[in-house]
């Protein structure tokens, strides 16, 4: 059987799709069944169409996602299934942690919501605020903080 470039990466990545519990955290409120999709902008960087999705198997990651995403409205954690192959996050793997400790991925394929993490703690305001600085400081010597 023949597998597709993105493939091969998904299975190099050490999940298990039908066994691992995904998460997406974001500011935008959604329901089970809706889609998380490419093409919206990304609430990191410039801002530009995101070429991929995002998804992790770590709460601490998803933390982060609803955290720092672009709003008013509170972060939210997502419970998601991805609809298509999924790859390691290269915007953190290797570049910023070896492997993938985070178990950060990304896919051009939507992902489908199935459910919320209702109560989770978010970061310290102290670490919030040390994130925030370090993303602002990437910003100010041009560097994005997601490639596509």
């Amino acid at each position: 059987m023949k597998t597709t470039r993105s493939e091969d990466k998904s299975k190099k990545s050490g999940y298990d799709q039908n066994s691992t519990r995904f998460y997406h955290g974001t500011k935008a409120n959604l329901k089970p069944g809706d889609l998380i999709e490419p093409g919206y902008n990304s609430n990191y960087g410039k801002r530009k169409h995101a070429s991929y999705v995002y998804l992790t198997a770590t709460m601490d990651a998803a933390i982060w996602g609803a955290e720092l995403a672009l709003g008013e409205e509170s972060g939210r954690i997502y419970i998601v299934e991805p609809t298509g192959p999924i790859e390691d996050d290269p915007n953190l793997t290797d570049k910023k942690f070896p492997g993938n400790p985070t178990k950060s991925y990304r896919s051009r394929a939507p992902l489908r919501v199935t459910g919320e993490v209702p109560d989770w703690q978010g970061h310290s305001p102290e670490q919030l605020k040390a994130m925030k600085d370090h993303l602002d400081q990437l910003k100010q010597l041009g560097i994005e903080a997601i490639e596509d």
